[in-house]
Order: structure tokens, then sequence, then C-alpha cells
């Protein structure tokens, strides 16, 4: 087959842009401005198919949400198992096509430099669709952002950016889906930073601005609604209240992180069945029909149920049963194999659980009540930055949806505390941690990939010095005079290693002549491996006090030597150059 290649006119378009962008940062502007109106088409399509799907399997109208509906009719329900049934079928199909895990925005900036597979991020956009439009408990901010940051990855890749730029782009796009999904540019922007990014500079500002904003406008035209929640109460009434928004933010905090490990185990529990994957959506559709048949609230990602609990007066009691049920049809969701993430499940949580706090203030006479909407408001926010992460991101959200600057305060407060206490009890988000649980050391998006090149093996000396172990210190004398090397390899009587020899030691008594080498050897059970990261080869070298450590093979076989002054140069210059990529310096 013919490979259809770039016409000549085209290459020079794609570098004559991609000079103007390396020489101008108002040109990165402009092509970010771009992503973010596609990002926020892409959003908004999203969108219309999912609803279209629910409004097509659910009989509910063009303005309703599924999840504010009274009742379901039971054999409607059924559309879920079904569902399931067709996301395994697809899945298992695209495995044996592809049978490499696809990679998110997080991972694609934390690891590889911003590149994503466009196909593999389509086939994840048609799974959460397919995944929400059929009532999992599942949202589509994933889908969003999924395909912002897979268009910017594509741009990118195309112009051949650099590093730096790929990454800026690829947060900018996934920022920019989330802003026009809620009609929030300022919390699509610190999306962008906090989330995908992993850092807020003068270089990233701009192009993420203005792709929040081009995707917000894109978003309006299109018929697309800013996510608005009412409230007329006063968020502070006393500095009292900011101690009690700060436990509220304490308690979001342990609340996200046991979600986050509730759905790890079940996760695994799944895993440990004889279910094979492909109907796992199936059974769990069953569970969620189940749920769906006792309250709606639990299907889809939460949008209405959260304008019908901010408006109605719920007891206490019934409060618990649907903190209790969402959470549940979120883990069997997840844990069972429909695509999507836990955003706006979170937030939904974090409404609840904030109803709940506000109610259980009333039993204490001494504590000021907290207004329910005022207290679900900050409690979204905190929920919301204990599983997804980001303070200001949450923050802004709650204040671009209700415009009330009290409020933001208030949720900024237990915004903060609930990210300080996941960070130092748990550390990681919810996407982090997923990565953790395949094996994955990242904890945030900041860029670590430039460390996977240094490893004990790429960066050692092959030339390594080697003596039998068995030799004398003449011999040695005789091999290495003094100033040739200062240190030598010892090798044991099958050629494996045994020590390190310093070649100061070896001259320091003349008359030992017939000692053998093996009495001088240190290190003996200390060496490193080729595969061993900057991180491990530190490590190594603090522990041992060495200035240098052989690199061993799994037979012990000394492939080389490595100096902690060569490692922590190397360590050292990449870091600097990572620094000045992340701030713009040239």
């Amino acid at each position: 087959m013919q490979l259809s290649l770039p016409t000549t006119t085209t290459v020079r378009w794609l570098s004559w842009l991609r000079r103007r962008i390396r020489s101008s940062e108002l040109w990165l502007i402009a092509v970010a401005t771009l992503i973010g109106a596609g990002a926020g088409a892409l959003a908004v399509l999203q969108a219309k198919l999912a609803h279209g799907l629910q409004m097509l399997l659910f009989n509910i109208n063009i303005d309703e949400r599924l999840s504010a509906q009274s009742t379901i009719a039971p054999w409607r329900t059924l559309a879920i198992p079904v569902g399931g049934l067709v996301l395994g079928l697809a899945t298992w199909a695209w495995l044996k096509y592809r049978p490499r895990p696809a990679v998110d925005p997080v991972e694609a900036n934390a690891l590889h430099g911003g590149r994503l597979s466009i196909k593999d991020s389509a086939f994840i956009c048609g799974q959460t669709m397919l995944s929400n439009g059929v009532g999992a408990s599942v949202g589509l901010e994933a889908a969003y952002a999924q395909a912002g940051a897979a268009i910017a990855s594509f741009a990118g890749q195309r112009l051949n950016l650099r590093r730096a730029d790929m990454r800026t782009l690829v947060g900018a796009g996934a920022g920019a889906a989330i802003a026009a999904a809620f009609g929030a540019p300022l919390t699509g922007a610190f999306y962008a930073f906090e989330i995908v990014i992993g850092a807020y500079t003068v270089a990233n500002l701009a192009p993420v601005v203005a792709a929040a904003l081009a995707a917000v406008l894109v978003a309006g035209r299109m018929g697309g609604l800013p996510y608005l929640l009412k409230t007329s109460a006063p968020a502070v009434q006393s500095w009292f209240d900011y101690g009690l928004y700060a436990l509220l933010g304490v308690v979001c905090a342990f609340a996200g992180i046991a979600l986050m490990r509730l759905v790890a185990s079940a996760d695994g529990l799944v895993g440990k069945t004889k279910l094979p994957k492909t109907f796992r959506p199936f059974v769990g559709g069953l569970g969620l029909a189940a749920m769906a048949m006792i309250t709606p609230q639990t299907l889809s990602a939460g949008h209405g149920a959260v304008h019908v609990n901010l408006t109605a007066d719920l007891g206490l009691k019934m409060l618990l049963i649907l903190l209790v049920m969402k959470a549940l049809a979120s883990v069997v969701s997840l844990s069972f194999g429909f695509r999507g993430g836990l955003f706006f499940a979170s937030l939904f949580l974090g409404v609840l659980v904030g109803q709940i706090f506000a109610a259980l203030t009333v039993f204490v006479p001494w504590l000021p009540s907290l207004d329910p909407t005022v207290a679900a408001l900050v409690g979204m926010g905190a929920f919301g930055v204990a599983v997804v992460g980001g303070p200001f991101t949450m923050s802004f959200l709650v204040l671009e949806a209700t415009g009330d600057f009290t409020v933001a305060a208030a949720a900024l407060v237990a915004s903060l505390i609930a990210s300080a206490l996941v960070r130092e009890t748990f550390g990681y988000s919810f996407s982090t941690w997923r990565l953790h649980l395949r094996g994955e050391t990242i904890r945030s998006a900041h860029d670590v990939s430039w460390m996977r090149p240094l490893t004990a093996g790429r960066m050692m000396r092959k030339d390594a010095k080697t003596i039998p172990a068995d030799a004398t210190l003449a011999e040695f004398r005789r091999r290495y005079p003094l100033g040739s090397t200062k240190r030598v390899v010892a090798l044991d009587a099958t050629g494996r290693y045994a020590g390190i020899v310093r070649t100061a030691l070896a001259y320091a008594h003349p008359d030992d002549s017939e000692q053998l080498v093996a009495t001088l050897v240190l290190y003996t059970d200390t060496a490193l491996s080729p595969e061993e990261s900057i991180k491990d080869v530190m490590r190594a070298f603090d522990h041992t006090q060495a200035d240098e450590l052989a690199v061993i093979d799994d037979n012990r076989e000394v492939i080389g030597i490595l100096s902690e002054a060569y490692a922590t140069r190397r360590y050292a210059e990449e870091l600097d150059k990572a620094r000045r990529e992340l701030t713009g310096e040239t």
C-alpha cells in the first residue's frame, strides 16, 4: 500500500509555523486559542451525545437531567447492564487491536512529554460517553479533558514543538475542555495549572487562559450552559464559622481518601474473581440498575441531583442514605469496568457531606448553625479537592458557579485544609492513585520523565578496572601504579563482583606485598543494577557514603562503575534544564 506523505507546501507551512512558535510566545498563544476553541466544541458535542443517549434510553426531555428524576421505569434500568455488555465487548475488541493501556493527560504530561494517542483518546471518549449515557455513576469530565488534551498533543506533535510547549498546550487543551463544561474559565485555567501541568508560571499563563476563554465562548455559541448554583444566605457570620468550615475540610479529606481506597479495594476484589473482564460491566450494571430503582440520584454524574438536593429540605437520614448509595454506585461503576472519573461524583458527594455536616451542628447547642446550602457548596469544593486535587480549581468553581466571594472564601479555607491533609496522609489524587496501583511512582503532573533516562546503566563508565580478589598487593601495584586510578573492582574466583578496593589503601603499607587484595575490599554487599533510577542511585551513595559504586548485572558480573560526582552533576544539569523549560527561560 502506498504511503500518503505530506506535500511540500504542507511541510513548508508547518516549518514556518514551528519557527514562529519557537521564536514568539504570541504564536503559541494563538495556537492555544485555536486548541481551546476545538476543545470547547468537543466538550459540548460529547455532552450532547451522552445526554441524547440518556433521552433515548430513559425517556427524559432535553431540558431534564437523569439524576433529577423522581422515578425510573424498572424496565428502562435494564439499559445499564445492556450498555455495560456493549461496553465490555467493545473494550475486548479494542484491546485485541491495541493492547497497551491508554495514557491520560496527567500521565502524558508527567511521563511522556505531553504525547497522547488520538486513536486511544477517541476510544476513551467513546467509552466514557457510553458509560455515562447508559446511566453508570461516572462523569464526562475525563472525556472532556482527554479530548482537549488529545487535539493539543496532536497539534504539538505535527508542529514538532519543544517539550515544554507540548506540556503547556496539553494542559491548555484539557483545562479549556473543563472550562467549557462548566462555563467557568478560571476553573478550567487552574485545572490546567494545578492538575495537568503541575505548576503555574508566567510562561504558561497566557496560553492556558486564552484557551479557557476561547473554549467558554465557543461552548456558549453552541448552546452549552454555565453551571450555576444559587445561594442567598451569608457564608460567614462570625470568625468562628471559618473554624467550622476548616473542620468540614478535615471531614471531606478523610472521606475522600476513604472513597479512593474503597475504589481500589473493590477493583482488587473484582479482579480476584473468575468473572471475565468483558462481562464485568454487565454484572456491575445489574447492581446499578437495582440502586436506580431505589433512587435515580445514583445514576449518571449527578448534575441534576445536586440542584434537587440544594433546593429540597432533606432530612439527615435521607442525606446519609443518598451519600452511601452514591458512593457505592461510583465504586461499583469504576470497579466493574465502566469508564469515567470521579470529578463530578466527588462534587455531588461533597454537597451531601456538607449538608450532613450542617445538620449535625444543630445538635451541638454552643455551635453556630450553618446554612445547609453554603455548607453544601463548601463541602463540594473540599471533597472535590480531596479526590481530584487543585484547591484553587475547586474554589474558583464555587466562585464562578455562585458569584459569591464569601462562599468562595469559605470553600478556599476548607479546600486548603483538605488538600494539605490528603497530601500529608495519602499523597495522591484519584488519577495519580490509579497510576500508583499500576506501578507508576508519580504523585502529580510535574514532569518527571526527564529522570527516566538517568539510570545507572546509562550513566556508568564501562571501562571499570578489575583485579582478582585473591591476587596479592604486589600484583595490584604492578597493574595499577599510584595515580593511574582511584578505585579498582575486585572479582571473585568465578569472575563475579566481590567489592571495591581503594588504590591508596593498596599503597598504604609497602611492606605488605604478599597480602591479598581481598583483605582490603569494601562494599562487598552493595552494588548498583543498570536499571536503577537516579533516585535509587543517590540513595545508595548516601547509605554507603561511597564515592564510586560498581554496576553489575543479574549474574553479579561487573558491567561498569559510576561515581557519585558524575551522577550528581547529571542530575543537577537535567534539573536545571527542566526548571528553565518550566519558567520559559532560554
